[in-house]
Protein backbone atom coordinates (compact mmCIF):
# COMPACT_ATOMS: atom_id res chain seq x y z
CA UNK A 1 0.00 0.00 0.00
CA UNK A 2 3.10 2.35 0.93
CA UNK A 3 4.71 1.98 -2.39
CA UNK A 4 1.15 2.37 -3.88
CA UNK A 5 0.54 5.84 -2.37
CA UNK A 6 4.59 6.68 -3.45
CA UNK A 7 3.72 5.37 -7.31
CA UNK A 8 0.18 7.62 -7.23
CA UNK A 9 1.69 10.73 -5.73
CA UNK A 10 4.91 10.83 -8.06
CA UNK A 11 2.29 10.21 -11.31
CA UNK A 12 -0.18 13.65 -9.77
CA UNK A 13 3.30 15.29 -9.09
CA UNK A 14 4.53 14.88 -12.80
CA UNK A 15 1.21 15.63 -14.35
CA UNK A 16 0.54 18.61 -12.34
CA UNK A 17 3.45 19.79 -13.06
CA UNK A 18 2.47 19.38 -16.73
CA UNK A 19 -1.14 21.59 -15.48
CA UNK A 20 -3.42 19.11 -16.02
CA UNK A 21 -6.75 18.56 -14.03
CA UNK A 22 -6.58 14.92 -13.08
CA UNK A 23 -9.61 13.32 -11.69
CA UNK A 24 -9.72 9.91 -10.04
CA UNK A 25 -12.03 7.14 -9.88
CA UNK A 26 -13.97 5.18 -6.41
CA UNK A 27 -11.55 3.19 -6.13
CA UNK A 28 -8.50 5.96 -5.51
CA UNK A 29 -11.13 7.06 -3.64
CA UNK A 30 -11.71 4.74 -1.17
CA UNK A 31 -7.58 4.16 -1.43
CA UNK A 32 -7.30 7.58 -0.25
CA UNK A 33 -9.86 7.37 2.66
CA UNK A 34 -8.19 3.64 4.11
CA UNK A 35 -5.04 5.69 3.74
CA UNK A 36 -6.40 8.35 6.10
CA UNK A 37 -7.74 6.09 8.52
CA UNK A 38 -4.81 4.03 8.50
CA UNK A 39 -2.44 7.11 9.15
CA UNK A 40 -4.85 7.80 12.23
CA UNK A 41 -5.35 4.22 12.97
CA UNK A 42 -0.89 3.99 13.54
CA UNK A 43 -0.26 7.20 14.93
CA UNK A 44 1.07 8.41 12.05
CA UNK A 45 -0.06 12.05 11.31
CA UNK A 46 2.34 12.28 8.16
CA UNK A 47 1.02 9.46 6.41
CA UNK A 48 -2.77 11.15 6.77
CA UNK A 49 -1.55 14.74 6.38
CA UNK A 50 0.11 13.57 2.89
CA UNK A 51 -3.60 12.52 1.55
CA UNK A 52 -4.59 16.33 1.75
CA UNK A 53 -3.24 19.41 -0.96
CA UNK A 54 -1.23 21.58 0.36
CA UNK A 55 -3.56 23.96 1.11
CA UNK A 56 -6.58 21.98 1.81
CA UNK A 57 -9.26 23.49 3.96
CA UNK A 58 -10.69 20.75 7.06
CA UNK A 59 -13.84 21.97 8.85
CA UNK A 60 -16.44 20.70 10.92
CA UNK A 61 -19.22 23.56 10.67
CA UNK A 62 -20.18 26.23 12.19
CA UNK A 63 -16.76 26.87 13.60
CA UNK A 64 -16.06 23.62 15.69
CA UNK A 65 -12.94 22.83 13.61
CA UNK A 66 -11.23 24.68 10.66
CA UNK A 67 -7.75 23.95 9.78
CA UNK A 68 -6.28 25.28 6.67
CA UNK A 69 -3.04 23.64 4.84
CA UNK A 70 -1.73 20.51 5.03
CA UNK A 71 1.32 21.72 7.48
CA UNK A 72 -1.54 22.44 9.91
CA UNK A 73 -3.27 19.26 9.78
CA UNK A 74 -0.22 17.54 10.27
CA UNK A 75 0.14 19.48 13.45
CA UNK A 76 -3.42 18.72 14.20
CA UNK A 77 -3.61 15.37 13.17
CA UNK A 78 -0.37 14.67 16.28
CA UNK A 79 2.37 16.32 14.40
CA UNK A 80 6.38 14.39 14.57
CA UNK A 81 5.39 12.84 18.77
CA UNK A 82 1.80 11.44 17.48
CA UNK A 83 -1.16 11.70 19.66
CA UNK A 84 -1.39 11.49 23.16
CA UNK A 85 -4.12 8.98 23.12
CA UNK A 86 -5.02 6.60 20.83
CA UNK A 87 -7.40 6.70 17.62
CA UNK A 88 -9.86 4.38 15.50
CA UNK A 89 -11.13 5.15 12.57
CA UNK A 90 -13.44 2.99 10.82
CA UNK A 91 -14.97 3.78 7.57
CA UNK A 92 -18.90 2.32 6.86
CA UNK A 93 -20.18 3.53 3.56
CA UNK A 94 -18.22 5.52 0.73
CA UNK A 95 -19.43 7.15 -2.97
CA UNK A 96 -17.91 9.06 -5.18
CA UNK A 97 -18.81 11.14 -7.86
CA UNK A 98 -16.55 11.00 -10.76
CA UNK A 99 -17.67 14.10 -12.79
CA UNK A 100 -17.81 16.49 -9.45
CA UNK A 101 -14.76 14.52 -7.81
CA UNK A 102 -17.28 14.84 -4.61
CA UNK A 103 -17.32 11.98 -2.09
CA UNK A 104 -18.78 11.18 1.10
CA UNK A 105 -18.27 8.55 3.79
CA UNK A 106 -19.73 7.64 7.05
CA UNK A 107 -17.82 6.76 9.78
CA UNK A 108 -17.09 5.85 13.18
CA UNK A 109 -14.27 7.51 15.32
CA UNK A 110 -12.97 6.22 18.64
CA UNK A 111 -10.71 7.78 20.82
CA UNK A 112 -9.84 7.41 24.36
CA UNK A 113 -13.00 8.99 26.48
CA UNK A 114 -15.47 8.50 23.35
CA UNK A 115 -16.93 7.79 20.47
CA UNK A 116 -18.75 9.32 17.44
CA UNK A 117 -20.45 8.77 14.64
CA UNK A 118 -21.05 10.85 11.59
CA UNK A 119 -20.30 11.50 7.95
CA UNK A 120 -17.79 13.57 6.18
CA UNK A 121 -17.87 15.32 2.21
CA UNK A 122 -14.69 15.35 0.68
CA UNK A 123 -13.87 17.20 -2.45
CA UNK A 124 -10.64 16.15 -4.77
CA UNK A 125 -8.26 17.68 -6.39
CA UNK A 126 -5.83 16.34 -8.19
CA UNK A 127 -6.61 13.05 -6.51
CA UNK A 128 -6.01 14.60 -3.14
CA UNK A 129 -8.34 15.89 -0.75
CA UNK A 130 -8.96 19.63 -1.09
CA UNK A 131 -11.77 19.75 1.25
CA UNK A 132 -13.17 17.49 4.08
CA UNK A 133 -16.14 18.95 5.88
CA UNK A 134 -17.63 16.64 8.79
CA UNK A 135 -20.23 16.63 10.91
CA UNK A 136 -20.79 13.76 13.96
CA UNK A 137 -22.94 12.52 16.50
CA UNK A 138 -21.21 11.40 20.16
CA UNK A 139 -22.54 7.99 21.14
CA UNK A 140 -21.00 4.91 22.47
CA UNK A 141 -23.39 2.56 21.01
CA UNK A 142 -21.56 0.49 18.07
CA UNK A 143 -22.28 1.17 14.47
CA UNK A 144 -24.75 -1.64 14.02
CA UNK A 145 -27.13 -0.33 17.45
CA UNK A 146 -26.59 3.42 16.23
CA UNK A 147 -28.06 3.12 12.62
CA UNK A 148 -30.98 0.68 14.11
CA UNK A 149 -33.53 -0.81 11.54
CA UNK A 150 -31.87 1.59 8.94
CA UNK A 151 -29.20 -0.73 7.11
CA UNK A 152 -28.32 -0.54 3.72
Amino acid sequence: MKIYLIVILLTFNALLAFGQNIKVNKIHFEKLLKTVADGWNEGNARKAANCFTENAIYTEPPDKQNYVGRERLFQFFGGEAGRKSTMKMTWHNLAFDKQTQIGFGEFTFEYEGGKVHGIVTVKLQNGLISNWREYWYESNLDWEKFIGQNKF
